[in-house]
């Protein structure tokens, strides 16, 4: 029997220095093991001992990134000695099987975004038109959506709620992660691509793990789910019955998160 497990990576597994939330004193933190480097400095991190639980899931189910990052961002990445089989990136625009993009799936991905949702140029023109000394970068990810970076202090009040209104009549959703504002199509998943992996594994379980807004499709899609207790899902509330909540709070959680997935795997 094959058990799929899909885990969230920033904020469910892996976390940055801002993210830690980690308040006792020195002689309480864990160990801590740096598992992403950008432009030669490290940028994410894990506690070992959720590094050593995650080589024992990969061996004991089917372990499955599930990301937004895109593949590039993926790729920088080290969760484990041996890379996962399968990971799902751009929130479900690129599978990758042994690190190569599958290309079919990704051009059924693309024209599904295309018959479901407003051209992604329209949206990253109402992004710039709309967007103010607040925004600090604007991106595109893999020509699929588009995200912001945003200085949350000065963050205008009802800025994001507009911006969900308006995407939503156009089929795209928005989600706001730290400081980034993401705005995807609706019909982009997670769920989908989970889906896929599921099929081709012939998993019979599914078990997930996810912080935002974003993983709401794969979280309910799973057999049992966990989320961490902060996060955009923490934030607003949201629930299910089959999804379990952590009781400890950033990297501490991920940890708790990585503990309960092999535990029911």
């Amino acid at each position: 029997m094959t058990v799929l497990v899909c885990a969230d990576l920033d904020r469910t597994l892996i976390y940055s220095t801002a993210a830690f939330a980690l308040d006792g004193p020195d002689e309480t933190m864990p160990r801590l093991l740096c598992v992403e480097f950008y432009q030669g400095a490290p940028l994410s991190y894990m506690t070992e001992a959720s590094a050593r639980t995650l080589e024992a899931l990969s061996t004991a189910a089917a372990f499955v990134p599930t990301t937004t990052r895109t593949p590039e961002q993926y790729r920088r990445v080290q969760l484990l000695e041996k890379p996962a089989e399968y990971a799902v990136t751009a929130n479900g625009g690129h599978l990758l099987v042994n690190g190569v993009d599958d290309p079919e799936w990704a051009a059924s991905v693309r024209t599904r975004v295309a018959d479901g949702s407003a051209p992604l140029a329209e949206i990253r023109e109402h992004l710039v038109r709309t967007g103010g000394d607040f925004v600090l970068k604007r991106r595109d990810a893999s020509g699929l959506f588009a995200y912001t970076v945003v200085d949350r202090a000065s963050l205008p009040s009802g800025w994001v709620d507009d911006l969900t209104g308006w995407c939503a009549e156009r089929g795209w959703r928005t989600s706001l992660q730290g400081r980034k504002v993401y705005c995807l199509p609706a019909c982009l998943t997670k769920a989908a691509a989970a889906a896929e992996v599921a099929h081709r594994t012939g998993a019979s379980t599914t078990l997930a793990a996810g912080d935002s807004l974003l993983d709401i499709e794969l979280l309910e899609a799973a057999d049992l789910s966990i989320r961490p207790a902060h996060g955009e899902l923490h934030d607003t509330g949201w629930t299910s019955p089959s999804t379990t909540v952590t009781t400890a709070r950033g990297i501490l959680a991920g940890q708790e998160i990585a503990d309960w997935l092999l535990e029911h795997a």
